[in-house]
């Protein structure tokens, strides 16, 4: 038989709801700085013209080879003289600088796909790139940030190597995080461990379920355009 009582005895024991609560503020507020921040310099990058585009547009997909581990002891070395450490700045300000190289060039490839002729309409309108990527190009782009947004939610909520370098307090941990300390190899007390984790993995399970039209939609919509 079922024992939901695992799921309530587990609240009383680890502070999940706390941990639950932290991983709602770091992984909604991050989601949304990847969306717009991706969002706009993928607009840079498809629609306006500047000297050194090209090059500074394949410099950002020559991130995407830097592996993490590179740029982990000198990111730790600057939250660390700015007081960041212990608190969630270091997991969400990053997503509000461009959101990832992998996003905006999803974001990119999808603005190459829409006619220039929309620009041209609203330019003679009086609109201006801010209006164009605000009132057009935002609406139209909404597939593919549904895709990114999902990439984005299910990437920190189950991040745990941010947290862990991060966060050091109890009340402020994430749930990832949380967990690992919660599993105590003396103790086995498996019931309780996987009611833990079911917290962890139902809001993935919902969010795939709902948006699993929108994710595949998204990923097709951002065909390579070989612009």
């Amino acid at each position: 038989p079922i024992m939901w009582q695992n799921y309530i005895e587990v609240l009383s024991v680890a502070p999940i709801l706390r941990w639950l609560s932290n991983t709602f503020i770091v992984t909604v507020s991050a989601t949304l700085g990847t969306l717009i921040s991706s969002s706009m310099v993928g607009f840079g990058f498809a629609r306006l013209r500047f000297p050194g585009r090209g090059f500074l547009f394949g410099l950002l997909l020559a991130t995407m080879m830097l592996p993490g581990i590179v740029t982990m002891i000198p990111t730790f070395i600057l939250f660390k003289t700015i007081n960041w450490l212990d608190t969630f700045l270091p997991l969400i300000v990053p997503s509000y600088f461009g959101g990832g190289a992998y996003n905006i060039f999803l974001v990119r490839q999808f603005y190459l796909t829409i006619p220039t002729d929309f620009d041209d309409a609203a330019r003679i309108d009086g609109a201006n790139n801010w209006t164009i990527w605000l009132r057009i190009m935002l609406p139209l782009n909404a597939p593919v940030l549904t895709a990114i947004g999902i990439f984005s939610f299910v990437g920190h909520w189950n991040e745990f190597m941010g947290p862990l370098i991060y966060l050091f307090t109890e009340e402020k941990k994430t749930l990832a995080l949380g967990l690992r300390g919660f599993v105590d190899p003396y103790l086995a007390s498996y019931h309780l461990n996987m009611a833990a984790a079911f917290y962890l993995t139902l809001p993935m399970i919902i969010i795939f379920f709902f948006g699993q039209r929108y994710f595949l939609k998204g990923v097709v919509m951002t065909g390579i355009t070989g612009r």
